[in-house]
């Protein structure tokens, strides 16, 4: 097996009857490694993301998540494999609001039966693997989960979106833009946690942002400019 979590090689996407967005010679990230991509809007940052949720399928070249071709595999088996293998935390957290705070971080073990596992294995129960996700993240308050998801602060959603892409130990952890909403302090601090978190279940943690002064706190830093070969476009 690759060394590697994650390994493109030679890739190129385009959207129909649109030039080529992506053109990434080689890109890779480490088991265990925490990465901080950056670009400007319309570098192609989001469907990136995609590509490696295998949500897209790229026109040329490969993308391996634990030495899975994603391209090989029918859209139903990428779905599969991405809810067992990778947790999303988004820009707008996507919580559903008429869901309850713990039934909201449980949904990746309603789909997955390996995350489903792993909660159990680790904490006992996915009840408590989601208590003690969220109490690591500082919602410590047991009345929280039972609290509507639409009720919640924008900092106390930020965190609940975490513990739900965190839960059953995905492999990956993608995180889209989610502390746009925070000042500087609470940018750092949710950071810590997260970071934590990634340590202590081994999943390596791709995080997307403007704010180049979050990248001193990654592994490493990365620009999507400079690793894009393709002309520089605006995103649909």
């Amino acid at each position: 097996m690759s060394t590697a979590l994650i390994q493109l090689s030679n890739l190129g996407f385009a959207w129909p009857g649109q030039p080529e967005l992506l053109d990434i010679d080689t890109f890779s990230l480490q088991h265990g490694e925490s990465l901080f991509l950056k670009g400007p809007s319309g570098s192609g940052k989001t469907t990136l993301l995609g590509l490696l949720g295998g949500v897209q399928k790229p026109n040329r070249g490969s993308i391996r998540l634990l030495d899975q071709d994603l391209s090989t595999l029918s859209a139903g088996a990428r779905d599969r494999f991405r809810v067992d293998h990778t947790g999303y935390i988004f820009q707008q957290f996507n919580l559903l609001p008429f869901l309850s705070v713990r039934e909201n971080v449980e949904l990746p073990c309603h789909f997955s039966k390996l995350r489903a596992s792993r909660a159990v294995q680790r904490h006992g129960s996915v009840a408590k693997a989601t208590s003690a996700l969220l109490a690591h993240l500082g919602l410590h308050q047991p009345e929280l989960l039972q609290r509507r998801a639409g009720d919640l602060s924008i900092g106390q959603q930020q965190r609940v979106a975490a513990a739900r892409a965190l839960i059953g130990q995905p492999e990956l952890v993608i995180a889209d833009e989610p502390t746009s909403a925070l000042d500087a302090d609470a940018r750092e601090a949710f950071l810590e946690l997260l970071f934590a978190e990634c340590r202590a279940a081994g999943s390596s943690l791709l995080f997307v942002s403007h704010d180049q002064s979050l990248a001193r706190l990654f592994d490493r830093s990365l620009s999507l400019v400079e690793l894009n070969r393709a002309s520089y476009l605006e995103e649909v």
